[in-house]
């Protein structure tokens, strides 16, 4: 066995020491010149820690950075160490984590699986130090930062107030891109009065160069109950439709985000949306093969709006129903809750249920997306299946039996679904077996060998 090395417990050991008794020792000006400490700056550690004394715990919790020293990381926790010591074994770890694994019995060195011949913990003060330095520095940065971030932002809104034109443009473009880089940029546009000031701006004579780089924006930031109430002004959701329809992917995804967040807000009216060219826009959006991108916040909005009865009836007339049930096969796991959520609102309608049962596809896609994704989805293809066969049960009934309906149900009833999705599935299943004799039903449902 080894014998022990004491340390005057201002080493840093490196993460790689094999418990030889001849690990690397890094003192503070090795650690900074080997680059242990990347990404300090500005005249070396030792004078770091000049002036306000910070917490430590504080600064690890408020950076959160994803990239730190691996000298800095306990072992046991993978966490940044706050009270580093070291062990008999050369290895460093977090006070609190050591002496749990020491309470739970074990009397080796987590790393190494060595039994220790000394249990004593050496606090490692240099390490301590390190860490200390590192983060306080990287505070330092980011404070310097996040101060002259603040003070870009109050620049380009008083120029927002003055300027036209491409000086206007240029203000907002860079506005757009600070706030959506920085959390204190948002804060500051607020606190600022920025929402104001760029709402101000929307309007019936707005330019598309101008509106998109404002509702880029807009969308990126905390709006409060009367920032919402003038957005919604009829002259500002036009701009916003207008866009939806003629702009760019990513200021279409834009406008619908916004136009969603405003329907947050209690005083919104369904008046805003029950428009043709909203929803025919959005429509255009949710099918673009071409930008995918664009499909989750379309559906989300879609979404939203069916959840207001009086434009239900609007969006089934644009044709909304049969476009999404052709997507449905290709449309992703999020993306297919959403657009099953919106065809069984719909189905809720008399004229939704005959567009539903008249489209070829419906109850194919339906019985395929069964026990396929998630029980949502499920559950809603289960009561668009349900809507249908009530509605014309032996047209649709047997068109779901040849599609495979009757294994699919079994297969439901025999989960750990929740109790009411089974007696849905128990009421459909006794439904659909009306028309058919016990042996040709049992056929259908593929099971004839397993009963014999």
């Amino acid at each position: 066995m080894p014998m022990f090395q004491p340390s005057n417990g201002d080493g840093v050991v490196a993460a790689g020491f094999d418990g030889s008794g001849d690990g690397q020792v890094l003192d503070l000006e090795t650690a900074v010149k080997d680059g242990v400490l990347g990404g300090i700056i500005g005249g070396g550690v030792i004078g770091a820690a000049v002036g306000e004394k910070l917490d430590l715990k504080k600064m690890i919790e408020e950076l959160d950075l994803p990239e730190i020293p691996y000298v800095f990381i306990c072992p046991i926790s993978l966490e940044p160490m706050q009270d580093p010591v070291t062990l008999c074994t050369g290895q460093t770890y977090e006070r609190s984590n050591i002496l749990k694994w020491f309470n739970l019995g074990h009397y080796t060195c987590p790393t190494t699986m060595q039994e220790l011949w000394d249990d004593s913990i050496t606090p490692n003060r240099t390490l301590y130090h390190l860490i200390y330095t590192w983060f306080s520095q990287k505070s330092s940065l980011m404070k310097k930062r996040s101060e002259d971030v603040q003070g870009r932002v109050i620049e380009l809104l008083e120029t927002l107030k003055k300027a036209k034109g491409q000086a206007r443009i240029q203000a907002l473009k860079e506005l757009k891109q600070v706030v959506a880089a920085h959390a204190t940029a948002r804060k500051t546009t607020v606190d600022e009065g920025g929402v104001s000031v760029i709402s101000s701006l929307l309007g019936p004579f707005t330019s598309h160069a101008v509106g998109s780089e404002a509702i880029g924006i807009l969308v990126n930031l905390e709006l409060d109950s009367e920032s919402k109430t003038n957005l919604m002004q009829p002259t500002k959701i036009s701009l916003m439709v207008d866009m939806l329809n003629e702009g760019s992917v990513e200021t279409k995804i834009n406008c619908t985000r916004l136009m969603e967040k405003l329907m947050e807000e209690k005083e919104f009216h369904s008046e805003s949306i029950s428009s043709h060219r909203l929803l025919l826009g959005l429509m255009r959006l949710v099918k673009d093969k071409r930008h995918s991108n664009g499909i989750l916040p379309g559906l989300s909005f879609l979404r939203s709006i069916c959840l207001h009865k009086q434009v239900r009836s609007l969006i089934v007339s644009i044709g909304a129903i049969s476009q999404l049930v052709e997507l449905l096969p290709a449309l992703e796991p999020d993306c297919l809750e959403l657009a099953l959520f919106i065809l069984d609102t719909l189905s809720s309608l008399p004229e939704g249920k005959v567009v539903l049962k008249d489209c070829a596809n419906t109850i194919p896609n339906m019985v395929r997306l069964l026990m396929r994704v998630s029980e949502s989805c499920t559950q809603y293809a289960l009561s668009i299946l349900w809507s249908l066969c009530k509605l014309a049960p032996d047209e649709c009934s047997s068109v779901a039996i040849e599609a495979g309906l009757a294994a699919k149900l079994l297969l439901v009833i025999q989960s750990g679904c929740n109790p009411v999705l089974k007696q849905r599935c128990a009421e459909l299943l006794k439904l659909c077996s009306l028309n058919y004799t016990d042996t040709i039903f049992i056929s259908k449902c593929k099971l004839t060998r397993t009963i014999q």
